[in-house]
C-alpha cells in the first residue's frame, strides 16, 4: 500500500479513533487503526472494541491499493509530530509501515499487522429504517443528562442512557439509582418512533462526534444520520460512521420516579444557588458528601458537617412562602444539575424531608420546545 494524504485530514480522523481502539483488549489488534485504500481518491480509516466501531473517509492519492493496521496510539504521536503538509503513508508485505514528510527528512517505520486481521465492522441492513439528527439537538441532549449515567459497568441497564424517539419529542433519560435527568426536544414536523439503550462510553464518543461536526466550518449540513439495525445503532455524520452496539437490558421505568406533584416549589437563583453548594460542600463529609438545606419563608440555608473538617454554612434569599422544612442532599448531584443548565432561576420541587426532589429550569429562560427536569433522591444528615 503506498498513498499521500493532508497531515491536518489524517490527525483529526486519528484523533477520533482514540476513544474506541481498545488498549486493554486480550486481543493486540483491538489497540490498532486499519488503514485502507482500495480506491485511487481516497483512504479509509477504522478502529474498533467489538462493542463501538468508527470508521471514516478522507481525500487522498493513492499509488498502490492495500490495508494495514497499526497502534492507534503510535500512529497519533507519530503524525502529530509530522510538519504541515502532504504525508506519504506506505506498508509492506509484512505490515511494516512508513510515514514520511512530503516537506521535509522526517520520517517514521512503525510495525503493524495485515488488514486481513482486522475484525469486519458492522454494517446496516439494507432498508433499515433511518433519521435525520441535527448534530446540535444530540449535543444538547448529551449534555444536559450524561452526569446521571451510572459508573458501575456491572449494572448495564444503568451504565447508558436512554434514547427515545416519541413522535416528534426526542429524549434522553439517564439514572445511577440515586437521581435521575430527563430532556426532552420537540422537532416540529418530525414524527419518528425510536428506543434505545446507548452504553455510557458511547455516549461520550457520541458528544466528541456531534462537537466536531458543529465545529467543522466545510460542512453545510450539521446533521447524523440514525439507523437502528438490529442489535446495533449507526450515527452517520461528517465524513464517519459511528456504531454501537445496544444494551440489552430493562432500563427502569423513569415515569415512576418523577413525583406527579409537590408540596412546595422554591424558586432560587442558579449560580448563586451552585456558588453556596459548591461553597459549603468544602465542609461536608468526605464520605457523603452531604448538605442540608434548610428552607423557611424567603430564605434557604445551607450546611454541612464533617467530624474531621468542621461545619460549613450558607443562605441565600429564595421566592418562597410556605411552612419551613428541612432536607438533605448529596451536593455533587444538586451542582451536576445546576452547571448543565444555563437559565438564571430554577423551580426546586419538594413534599418531604424523605421525598425525592425535582429541579426545573424557571421563568421566561426555559423555552417551550425544550423540557428539562432531575430527580434527586434526600439522604438522612
Amino acid at each position: 500500500m503506498e498513498l499521500t494524504v493532508a497531515k491536518k485530514d489524517l490527525l483529526r480522523l486519528v484523533q477520533r479513533m482514540q476513544g474506541v481502539a481498545e488498549r486493554k483488549s486480550t486481543m493486540p489488534v483491538l489497540a490498532n487503526v486499519l488503514i485502507t485504500s482500495d480506491g485511487t481518491e481516497s483512504v479509509r480509516l477504522a478502529a474498533t472494541d467489538l462493542y463501538l466501531s468508527l470508521h471514516g473517509k478522507i481525500p487522498a492519492k493513492v499509488s498502490k491499493p492495500g490495508s494495514v493496521a497499526v497502534s492507534a496510539k503510535d500512529l497519533l504521536e507519530r503524525v502529530s509530530k509530522m510538519p504541515d503538509g502532504p504525508l506519504t503513508i506506505s506498508s509492506m508485505d509484512n505490515a511494516s509501515t512508513t510515514i514520511k514528510s512530503g516537506g521535509s527528512a522526517r520520517r517514521y517505520t512503525l510495525r503493524g499487522m495485515p488488514g486481513d486481521d482486522f475484525p469486519p465492522l458492522p454494517q446496516p441492513a439494507e432498508g433499515a429504517p433511518s433519521l435525520a439528527l441535527d448534530a446540535g439537538v444530540l449535543a444538547e441532549l448529551i449534555a444536559k443528562t450524561h452526569f446521571s449515567i451510572s459508573t458501575d459497568e456491572t449494572r448495564a441497564h444503568l451504565n447508558s442512557a436512554l434514547f427515545e424517539w416519541d413522535g416528534d419529542v426526542v429524549r434522553m433519560v439517564t439514572t445511577d439509582g440515586h437521581r435521575l435527568s430527563k430532556y426532552d426536544v420537540t422537532l416540529t414536523g418530525r414524527q419518528a418512533s425510536s428506543t434505545m439503550l446507548i452504553p455510557r462510553k458511547a455516549v461520550l464518543e457520541l458528544r466528541r462526534l456531534a462537537e466536531d461536526i458543529l465545529g467543522d466550518p466545510t460542512l453545510e449540513k450539521k446533521d447524523l444520520l440514525v439507523t437502528q439495525s438490529g442489535a446495533s445503532a449507526f450515527f452517520q455524520g461528517g465524513g464517519t460512521t459511528f456504531s454501537v452496539k445496544l444494551v440489552d437490558a430493562q432500563f427502569p421505568p423513569y415515569s415512576q420516579v418523577i413525583p406527579a406533584q409537590s408540596e412546595r416549589v422554591v424558586r432560587a437563583p442558579r449560580v448563586p444557588l451552585a456558588d453556596a453548594l459548591s461553597a459549603v460542600s468544602v465542609a461536608a463529609n468526605e464520605r457523603t458528601g452531604g448538605v442540608k438545606l434548610s428552607i423557611s419563608n424567603g430564605t434557604i440555608r445551607i450546611t454541612s458537617e464533617s467530624p474531621d473538617s468542621g461545619e460549613g454554612f450558607d443562605e441565600l434569599p429564595i421566592d418562597y412562602t410556605g411552612p419551613a422544612m428541612s432536607i438533605g442532599f448529596n451536593a455533587k448531584y444538586f451542582l451536576d444539575v445546576l452547571g448543565a443548565l444555563s437559565e438564571d432561576e430554577i423551580d426546586l420541587s419538594l413534599s418531604g424531608e424523605l421525598d425525592p426532589a425535582v429541579v426545573r429550569p424557571a421563568g421566561a429562560g426555559a423555552p417551550a420546545d425544550r423540557q428539562f427536569l432531575a430527580v434527586v433522591m434526600p439522604m438522612r444528615i
